[in-house]
């Protein structure tokens, strides 16, 4: 199941354009502030739940909370769970740069002389 359909499934939403530029947009912020070039399977579960939280949201950009039929609801940037998800995988900069590990294939190992 790719996350899109997984997305539909817990929103309800139709709208495949939509879910996808939800899904840049999280996942773009997960590797900005990872510090990372690629996606690790690590955070999927927080991308999509970015995701989830972007569109359970649509129409209340902007706003800090909201009072309706005596119920009172506040919104925070994101839940501090994801966050403790993100900061176990952030990289941290050196000298202005970050030090990410690059995956080997079997071939690029040296064999022993």
């Amino acid at each position: 199941m790719t996350e899109a359909e997984k997305i539909k499934l817990l929103t309800g939403e139709s709208d495949e354009n939509l879910i996808t530029v939800v899904l840049e947009d999280a996942e773009s912020f997960v590797l900005g502030y990872t510090n990372r070039s690629k996606l690790i399977p690590a955070l999927k579960k927080p991308v999509r739940d970015l995701a989830v939280i972007a569109l359970n949201r649509m129409g209340t950009e902007g706003e800090t909370g909201r009072s309706e039929g005596g119920e009172r609801y506040s919104f925070d940037t994101a839940p501090k769970h994801i966050y403790v998800i993100l900061n176990q995988y952030r990289l941290v900069r050196v000298g202005g740069k970050v030090y990410e590990n690059q995956t080997q294939s079997s071939e690029d190992i040296p064999s022993p002389a």
